[in-house]
């Protein structure tokens, strides 16, 4: 038997105890671009990177606002992002119509993860095959959550999701103690670097493919594109890149995130594998 047997619903588990169609959705997650997020004492950052179908359409707006406090950036499935992006902002809208006051992070990032699950559990739905990176500063400071598919939450110093985002988080564990006292600038280039690090070798950050969303104390969310990022790019112009990719790790493709996804789920495996092997990080 084949796992393709027990991947036409949500609700249907394999006899590993997987879900097909939540792996399928965290692949879709894997196969988009790199998004990568940090805060200080005083800011917390995303610095996104930018796809574009082809050379003659624009690139595809990586962070988006939802409050004045906060902003998200996306790897994924670009409709599953905006429909939850919708709700979150609907959600900021009733925290101060009600209490005229923003609604914490914590507390937004808890009712995402709550409407993520409600498609893992229902049959004729599918996980949202998208995931978030929320950067926002409240009455606790800033923040930084990582959502997933899975419908977990992570509070998180610094995170980075998406295709090659494995040598981002190698350059943000390295770095990770100096990240708490750093400037904007500071703070800004060491979002640039990681970013970078997941590029291969022959492409570099431009303004056109690079973007940029700030959340400080009293300053709505601010998002940078295009000719507002080059002085941030020049702060790291010349410098080498701190890893190199591996050979073995797959080429990811420059197109939009919505096609790359497409072709994210894996090929069958018999069931009768050993279970070591079909374990599932969740």
């Amino acid at each position: 038997m084949f796992r393709n047997q027990y991947d036409n619903d949500v609700t249907v588990w394999s006899p590993q105890g997987r879900i097909h169609q939540l792996e399928y959705a965290m692949e879709a997650v894997k196969q988009g671009s790199a998004c990568v997020g940090l805060k200080s004492k005083t800011h917390a950052i995303l610095i996104a990177l930018k796809r574009a179908p082809s050379e003659l359409s624009a690139h595809q707006k990586k962070i988006i606002p939802i409050d004045d406090h906060v902003g998200v950036s996306i790897a994924g499935l670009t409709a599953d992002a905006r429909l939850l992006c919708n709700f979150m902002r609907n959600e900021c809208l009733n925290s101060r119509w009600s209490y005229n006051k923003p609604l914490p992070i914590s507390r937004l990032v808890s009712m995402v993860g709550s409407k993520s699950q409600i498609p893992t559990q229902r049959y004729g739905r599918r996980p949202f095959g998208v995931g978030l990176l929320v950067a926002g500063y409240d009455a606790l400071g800033p923040h930084i959550y990582q959502t997933c598919p899975s419908a977990n939450y992570y509070d998180c110093k610094a995170m980075a999701i998406g295709a090659r985002s494995q040598s981002a988080k190698t350059y943000l564990e390295k770095s990770l103690d100096v990240f708490s006292d750093c400037s904007l600038d500071e703070l800004v280039k060491h979002g640039l670097r990681a970013l970078r690090d997941t590029l291969p070798q022959e492409v570099d950050l431009t303004s056109k493919n690079c973007s940029i969303g700030i959340a400080a104390k009293d300053t709505k969310f601010a998002i940078l594109d295009d000719d507002e990022v080059s002085p941030y790019l020049t702060l790291i112009e010349g410098e080498e890149r701190s890893v190199r990719q591996a050979p073995e790790e797959p080429q990811q493709s420059m197109e939009a995130d919505d096609q790359s996804a497409a072709a994210a789920q894996p090929e069958p495996v018999p069931a009768d594998a050993e279970p070591v092997d079909e374990s599932m990080d969740l």
